[in-house]
């Protein structure tokens, strides 16, 4: 049952791999594999490290929030700015809104989130500072994967904003309330699961400071979106807002992908040890 969440996030990155080799419906049905792979994976490895109670609530913090503040989104403008959704491309919808757009929340959400614990494990984490820390970092990382995300799919047709409100730099078709939207809702997403991380699950900034390797592979898919997604913006994929997402993904993800690699590089913990290492602790370490 452990090699699940191994074997799903695989299919997701093969999906990702053959994204760009395809295209019309034949990329639509691989999109909506991608994120359900992705989703998958998150939850089955946060179900094994985390328990039922705290996936349960990662999932209707993530995806009801997600799908919440998109219904409002298409319905108002706020928070995103003006939009709206091709229908009968990404499967079916249920108020305009594609029903799998609430599960890419939850597939973002957990692989930043466990990439920004492995970050800030090392402080006190009875501080305040630390859940602070924790909170704005996973809500700048998700801002960051919106950076690829939207000019990725708005290239490729999937939703459409309309304000023609100002955007970024080389990425005009995307008003800049966007990323605003993003942050408050990831924000709220993020002090929600902070504060049911402290206080109902079994797994705590704590706990992860034992076990650091634990989150191998939510943390192998935030290194491979963080990385993957700007080598296929600047690369692989066609679109000339691409070329300057590939930058803005790569910059503000990398404020927790950045400290990210030098922790793991750092971490002694995370290193095998030798034989003789493995010895001297004794019979409470598995043979």
């Amino acid at each position: 049952m452990r090699v699940a969440p191994i074997v799903v996030a695989a299919a997701a990155v093969g999906c990702q791999i053959v994204y760009p080799l395809v295209s019309g419906s034949t990329r639509d049905t691989v999109t909506v594999a991608v994120v359900g792979f992705l989703a998958l994976a998150s939850i089955l490895h946060a179900a094994l490290h985390r328990g039922a109670v705290w996936t349960t609530v990662l999932v209707i913090v993530t995806a009801g929030t997600g799908f919440a503040s998109e219904l409002v989104g298409t319905a108002t403008g706020i928070p995103f700015g003006e939009y709206f959704y091709a229908q009968d491309r990404l499967g079916p919808s249920l108020f305009e809104v594609p029903v799998v757009v609430p599960l890419a929340w939850t597939a973002g959400f957990y692989p930043i989130w466990c990439a920004v614990t492995f970050v800030v494990r090392r402080l006190d984490t009875t501080h305040p500072r630390a859940a602070a820390l924790r909170i704005a970092a996973v809500a700048v990382g998700m801002v960051g994967w919106d950076l690829y995300l939207d000019p990725q799919m708005v290239t490729d047709g999937q939703w459409t904003w309309t304000s023609g409100a100002v955007g970024l730099p080389g990425v005009p078709s995307i008003p800049l309330t966007n990323y605003l939207g993003w942050l408050v809702v990831a924000t709220s997403m993020a002090a929600v699961m902070e504060l049911l991380d402290r206080s109902v699950s079994g797994t705590h900034l704590s706990d992860v400071r034992s076990r650091p390797s634990a989150d191998a592979v939510p943390i192998g898919l935030f290194l491979w979106t963080w990385l993957g997604s700007a080598l296929a913006h600047a690369v692989f994929l066609d679109g000339p807002e691409l070329r300057f997402s590939a930058v803005y993904g790569f910059v503000v993800m990398g404020t927790v992908g950045i400290p990210l690699v030098w922790m793991a590089g750092r971490d002694r913990s995370l290193r095998p040890r030798s034989r003789a290492a493995v010895d001297r602790l004794g019979t409470d370490t598995p043979r």
